[in-house]
Parts: structure tokens; sequence; C-alpha cells
């Protein structure tokens, strides 16, 4: 038997997708690349339409392709670093269901796997999405870059290919935050990648929404950054010191003019204004670094499965 090649998608109200997804995975693989097995596997994360309907018709069809419905909504995260873990072929491929991710690139990625590379990643060079976000993302790659001490994958969104070893690592973290564009970069070994450019969306509208982007680069930033609470002790030094010198200077202008020097009530609310507001910022950036701690601690379960589909057809063969 060849080398079994798994395809993970993780999916969220995808019902103008899916069944496209699938048929053109498997014309790649009778096309391109007639000499391996796949295995489709679709995580949903608790639609609203029709996407799970749909995935069973398509699992009724084929046996080769498999379904985990999540008995909630576990996020964007938890989902698909959960799903990779549940696949069982030599590597695994993480795809998107809404096309931005190119589908011919698996046909590349498995070549360089063949190549002895454990890790094959697709790299966004251009996009076809709104350009201001793209701005927006490369700004925050390149910051979160200078940041980290550890090296940071400009433009990675997950897309590419995993080796099994690769896979098992990720079993044996058991992370209950997992960030794994950041665990990539982290711990995966041979690596390469292959530029491509992001199409829009097909179909469908995008879940993700501020608070999400927001989450996402909060995950980041405490997980592979020191510096917000470096930056908090330093600038409590910097500031300390300021006011220190001012109030110096204030008393000795004050002694010097007793009666004719009135010092007021401006320069002090300033400066409590000043330091409240600097005060609250680290607060907030502290908060999130004991939040992230916090969620380590409790170990919750990633994800919580209300029902499989086609993953016992594989021990009965």
């Amino acid at each position: 038997m060849g080398k079994v090649v798994s395809i993970l998608v993780p999916t969220y109200n995808e019902e103008e997708n899916v069944e496209l997804l699938y048929k053109t995975v498997d014309a790649l693989f009778k096309e391109k690349l007639p000499e391996y097995k796949y295995e489709l596997v679709f995580i949903d994360n608790d639609s609203k339409d029709n996407t799970r309907s749909i995935i069973r018709n398509i699992c009724a069809q084929n046996e080769d392709v498999k379904a985990i419905f999540n008995a909630k909504n576990f996020g964007q995260f938890n989902s698909p670093y959960y799903g990779l873990q549940q696949t069982t072929g030599d590597c695994v491929v993480l795809l998107c269901a809404d096309f931005q991710d190119p589908i011919e690139l698996i046909a590349e990625f498995v070549q360089k796997w063949e190549k002895g590379y454990k890790i094959v990643i697709g790299q966004k060079t251009t996009s076809k999405e709104n350009k201001l976000m793209y701005a927006l993302r490369s700004m925050y790659y390149k910051m979160i870059k200078r940041m980290s001490e550890i090296e940071q994958i400009e433009h990675f969104t997950g897309f590419g290919l995993y080796d099994r070893e690769f896979i098992e690592v990720l079993k044996e973290l058991k992370d209950p935050t997992p960030f794994l564009r950041g665990i990539v970069a982290e711990l995966g070994w041979k690596r390469t990648s292959i530029p491509y450019e992001q199409q829009k969306r097909r179909a469908g509208k995008t879940s993700n929404n501020f608070y999400k982007l927001y989450d996402a680069a909060m995950l980041s930033f405490t997980s592979y950054t020191k510096v917000g609470l470096r930056l908090a002790t330093f600038l409590g030094f910097g500031v300390a010191g300021v006011s220190l010198i001012i109030g110096l200077f204030y008393f000795i202008i004050k002694l010097i003019n007793w009666n004719d020097y009135d010092m007021g009530m401006a320069s002090i609310a300033i400066g409590l204004f000043f330091l409240g507001a600097v005060q609250l910022i680290f607060i907030g950036l502290i908060g999130e670094y004991i939040l992230s701690m916090n969620q380590r601690i409790m170990n919750r379960p990633l994800v919580i499965e209300e029902e499989r589909i086609n993953f016992d057809k594989q021990k009965k063969k």
C-alpha cells in the first residue's frame, strides 16, 4: 500500500465550499498524486448552516472522507490543532475551506516532503484580500519578529504539510492554548517554504472579526515575547526618574520664590492622569499574561467531540 496523505480541513459555516473542496482534492490526487492514498478529515466547529449535512453526504459517498463534529465552537486555534492529532496519514496538510489556500500546492508540498523536509509551509507573498488588512498584518509580523527571541514566520497562517513525526511532537506537548504558527517556528525542524498569492474567499463570509484577530495577536505576543513585561519595568523606572527630577525642580523653584511662585493644580493633574494611563495600560498587559497562564493551569481539553464519522471504517479494513 502506498503512502497516505491526510488533508485536514477546519470548517465553520462553509456550506458553499465543502463539496467543491472535496471534489477538487479528489481530482488532484487522481491527476497529480495517483500513487498516494488520501484521507480527507473535516473538523467542524459547530456550524450553524448546512455544512454538517453536506459533510455527512460526502462521508457516505467516500469512506476516505472522515468528519469530527465538535460539541461547540472551541475557537480558531484549538479545533485545527486537535484535528491534526486525529489524522492517521504519513503526513498531514492543513488547508482552509474557503479556497484562499491554493489546493494545487498540495502536490508541491508532497514533492518537497519526499525530498526529506519534515515541514513544508505555504508563505503568502501577496494577497487579494483587503490591502489595508494585508498591510496591518505585515506590520504585526515584523513587530513580533523583532520582539520575539524565537524566529517568527511572516505571513504564515498554518497552511502547509507536516510529517507524522512532527504530529507526534504536537501530541506530546499537551498545550491547552496552542498557537501552531509559533510552535512550528519554535520546534519544527528541517523546513522549507513555498510562496503563494492568497486568493479571495470563494464564497460565504469570514468568521474573523476584530476580537478574533486581537485574540490571535495577543496569544502570539504573550506566548513568544517578554517585551511587554520588560517594557513595563523599564518605563516604570523611566517615569519614576523623570517624576523625581521634575519634583526636585519644582521644589527648588518653590524654595527660591516661596511667595511669588504658585505651583497650581494643572501640573499635578496632568502628572496624575499620565501615571494613571500608564498603569492601566500595563495592568491590562499583565492581565493578558496572567490569562494565558491561567488557561494553561486549568488544562481544559482542546475539544469535546459530539460525533465522529468513518473513523471506525479504517479499523475494519
